[in-house]
C-alpha cells in the first residue's frame, strides 16, 4: 500500500538521522558488510589475544575459570560450519517458525477483510487521541503471549490507526515501543518472569542457596512500568512522531481513507463479525481444555510451579495461529469474502508472499547473529562490561543505574534478554549482594536497561520483522526510518526507567510479595 507522507518535521537531528540511514544500502546488504567487518574484527581480537574469564565455567578438575578467547571465524572450524551448517542457521532463526505460522493463520483473518472491518468498527466512535494509549497499554500487557505479540499486535497498531484516519506507521511504532521498548512492563508475571528469575536463583545460591524463589520477586516494579512507560509511549507517539511524519494520505486515494470508518457496517459484515467472534471463543474454550482439563497438556505438572505453565506459553503461536485462521474463515464464509477451500489456500499463499522480503533480510540477519556468537566477542563485551561495574564501588543507586545502561549497551549487540541475564547474573547479582542489593532489584534494574534499547538495535531479531510492516504502508520507509522513528522512544523510555530506578532505591518500596531492595547475608556468610 504506496503512501505519499509530508515533508514537514524533516529537519533536525532525526530528520538528519532519517536521510542519512536511508541513503545508506539496503539492509540485506548492511549484514552482508556488517559480516565482512566482523571476520575482520574477530580475526584480529584473535591474534592479539582478546579475551575474558568465564564469570560460572571452570576448568574440569581445578577451580581455575575458563578462559573466553575470541575466535576468528577465518578458522577452519568456523569456516567449516558456515558451510555445513547454513541452512540449519537459517531455519533456525529464532523468530522465524513463529512468523510464519502466525502470520498463515492472520493472512486469512486480513484477506477476508475481518481485520480491517474488526477495527474499523471499534474505533468508528471511539476518540482518536484514545488510540494511542490503547495499542500502548495492549502492547505492553501482550508480552504475556512472547513472540506471538510482535508478530500479531504490532501490524494491527498499524490497522487500527489507518482506520481511524492516523498515520498507520505512527500505530506500528507505538506498538513496537509497547511490545519491544516495555518488555518487562506488564500488569502481571508471566514467562519472562520464570525465565528471568529461574537464571537469578542460580546465581545468587552461590553466596546464599537458601534464598527463597519468588517468581513474583518483582510484580509491582513492572506495574509501576507500565504506568509509567504507558504516558511515555502516548506522549512520543502523538507530540513528536505523528506530527514528524504528516498527514497519511493513501497513493490514488485523493485524500480520501481506503475505507471509510465513518461508513456503516452491511448486514453481512455484521453476519461475519458475529461468526468470527463465536469462531474465537470457540479457540480461546479449546485453549482453556488443554489448560485445565483432563490431563492438563498445556501445564507440566512435574515441573516447579515457577515453570509449570511453560506449555502453555510456548503454545499461544499455535494458538493465534488457530485463532485467526478459523475466525478469519468464519468471517469470509459469512460476509462472502470465502467461497470455497481454494479461496482459503490462496490467502495463504499470498500471506507467504507478502514475507518474502523479511525471508530474505532474515538469511542475512540469522548469519550475522550466529556469527558474532562463533566468534565469542559478544561473551567478552558483556564480562567485561560487568567487570567495569563490579570494580566502580559506586552507591547502590549509582551502581544499579550503570547496571540499567550496560544492559542498554550490551542488549545492542546480544538481543537475548536470557542469553545476556544469564553471562551478567553469575557477576552481577553476588556482587550486588556483597554490596547488601537484592538479586530482585537486579533483576529490575536489568530489565529496565534491556527493555529500552530493544527497538533501535538492528540485532533485534524482530527488527527486520517491523521494518517489512513499515514498508507495507510507506514502500519507501528505510532502516533509517525506522531508527529516527524509534530513537525518542528509546531515549524517553530510558530515562523513564532510570529516574524510576534511583527513585525505588531511594523510597525503599517493595518490588513485589516478599521481595525488598535490600539484602543482608546470612551469619556466617
Amino acid at each position: 500500500m504506496a503512501a505519499t507522507a509530508s515533508q514537514a518535521g524533516q529537519g533536525g537531528i532525526l530528520g538528519w538521522i532519517e536521510r542519512t540511514g536511508n541513503k545508506l544500502p539496503d539492509p540485506v546488504f548492511i549484514f552482508f558488510y556488517l559480516i565482512g567487518a566482523l571476520v575482520v574484527v574477530s580475526l584480529i581480537a584473535a591474534a592479539t589475544g582478546y579475551s575474558a574469564l568465564h564469570p560460572t565455567q571452570k576448568v574440569e578438575g581445578t577451580d581455575n575459570p575458563v578462559v573466553i578467547n575470541a575466535l576468528s571465524l577465518l578458522s577452519p572450524d568456523n569456516i567449516q560450519r558456515l558451510w555445513v551448517e547454513m541452512p540449519a542457521t537459517f531455519t533456525h532463526f529464532h523468530p522465524l517458525g513463529y512468523v510464519l505460522v502466525v502470520m498463515l493463520g492472520a493472512g486469512i483473518a486480513e484477506r477476508t477483510g475481518l481485520f480491517g472491518v474488526a477495527m474499523r468498527a471499534g474505533v468508528r466512535k471511539a476518540p482518536k487521541f484514545l488510540l494511542t494509549p490503547v495499542v500502548a497499554l495492549v502492547a505492553m500487557l501482550g508480552n504475556l503471549a512472547a513472540d506471538a505479540a510482535y508478530v500479531v499486535l504490532i501490524p494491527l497498531a498499524g490497522v487500527m490507526f489507518a482506520a481511524a484516519g492516523r498515520h498507520p506507521i505512527a500505530g506500528i511504532a507505538a506498538g513496537f515501543a509497547g511490545v519491544s521498548g516495555g518488555f518487562s512492563a506488564n500488569l502481571l508475571p508471566g514467562q519472562l518472569d520464570a525465565l528471568l528469575f529461574g537464571i537469578t536463583e542460580q546465581a545468587w545460591a552461590v553466596l546464599d542457596p537458601d534464598y527463597p524463589v519468588n517468581i513474583a520477586g518483582n510484580w509491582y516494579f513492572i506495574a509501576v512500568m507500565t504506568v509509567i512507560f504507558l504516558p511515555i509511549i502516548w506522549f512520543v507517539t502523538d507530540k513528536i512522531i505523528e506530527p514528524r511524519m504528516g498527514k497519511y494520505v493513501p497513493a490514488g486515494s485523493s485524500g480520501k481513507m481506503i475505507e471509510d470508518d465513518d461508513k456503516p457496517l452491511s448486514p453481512e459484515q455484521k453476519k461475519g463479525l458475529w461468526w468470527a467472534l463465536f469462531a474465537s471463543l470457540a479457540i480461546c474454550a479449546l485453549w482453556l481444555v488443554f489448560t485445565i482439563g483432563p490431563g492438563t497438556p498445556l501445564i507440566d505438572e512435574d515441573a516447579p510451579p515457577e515453570a509449570r505453565l511453560s506449555p502453555f506459553y510456548r503454545s499461544l503461536v499455535a494458538g493465534f495461529f488457530m485463532l485467526f485462521f478459523f475466525a478469519g474463515w468464519a468471517y469470509g464464509k459469512a460476509a462472502g469474502t470465502i467461497r470455497n477451500h481454494r479461496d482459503l489456500v490462496d490467502m495463504m499463499t499470498g500471506a507467504m508472499g507478502d514475507l518474502a522480503y523479511y525471508m530474505v533480510l532474515a538469511f542475512a540477519a540469522a548469519h550475522f547473529v550466529a556469527m558474532f556468537n562463533w566468534s565469542n566477542l559478544g561473551l567478552i563485551f558483556a564480562v567485561q562490561g560487568a567487570g567495569a561495574i563490579e570494580a566502580s564501588g559506586l552507591p547502590m543507586p549509582i551502581t544499579l543505574a550503570l547496571l540499567v545502561l550496560l544492559a542498554g549497551v550490551i542488549n545492542l549487540f546480544v538481543g537475548s534478554a536470557s542469553a545476556k541475564w544469564a553471562l551478567l547474573a553469575p557477576v552481577m547479582v553476588p556482587m550486588l549482594m556483597l554490596l547488601n542489593i537484592s538479586p530482585e532489584m537486579t533483576t529490575a534494574a536489568y530489565r529496565v536497561g534491556d527493555s529500552a534499547t530493544n527497538i533501535i538495535t538492528p540485532l533485534m531479531v524482530y527488527f527486520p520483522l517491523i521494518l517489512t510492516f513499515c514498508q507495507r504502508w510507506k514502500p519507501d520507509f528505510g532502516l533509517g526510518s525506522l531508527a529516527a522513528t524509534m530513537i525518542p522512544y528509546s531515549m524517553f523510555l530510558m530515562i523513564g526507567g532510570l529516574i524510576m530506578v534511583i527513585l525505588w532505591v531511594a523510597l525503599g518500596i517493595p518490588l513485589g510479595p516478599g521481595a525488598s531492595i535490600g539484602y543482608e547475608l546470612p551469619t556466617g556468610g
